[in-house]
């Protein structure tokens, strides 16, 4: 069993979908809310650790949708001042546990790392396809 602080946008359907599962794993999760934290470069870059800049990115968010965003396009420097000022860009959720930062939610990872009950498959892509309360 690990606590584990998990970043989700309230209402997010795979947010709250990935939480039930770390809680049936016999997790105790602590949600926060990843658009009303107060972010800084030195405590968002941490969670993405040595992944790509594109990797970073949110691909739901309504910038990055429409193109106006391009993450392929960005330094790490650019993707941080735009991601501090447009929380909805950070991909999600961003996951603080056992001394570990990491973002998104991969399952095999996190079952190799925290242990994870047996489940279908999450992922990170929003199911409603109108966009609902995914971004």
């Amino acid at each position: 069993m690990a606590f584990v602080v998990f970043y989700e946008k309230p209402g997010c359907i795979n947010n709250t979908r990935q939480k039930r599962l770390l809680l049936q794993s016999g997790h105790v999760v602590e949600p926060r809310d990843i658009l009303a934290t107060a972010w800084t470069a030195e405590t968002l870059r941490p969670f993405f650790a040595d992944l790509p800049v594109a990797a970073w990115f949110n691909r739901a968010a309504p910038r990055v949708k429409s193109g106006a965003v391009v993450p392929e396009d960005l330094s790490a420097e650019q993707a941080m001042t735009l991601m501090l000022a447009d929380p909805l860009l950070i991909r999600r959720p961003l996951i603080e546990t056992t001394g570990r930062k990491v973002c998104g939610f991969d399952e095999t990872a996190l079952a190799a790392w925290l242990g994870l009950a047996p489940a279908a498959a999450i992922g990170e892509d929003c199911p409603r396809d109108d966009g609902g309360n995914c971004p």
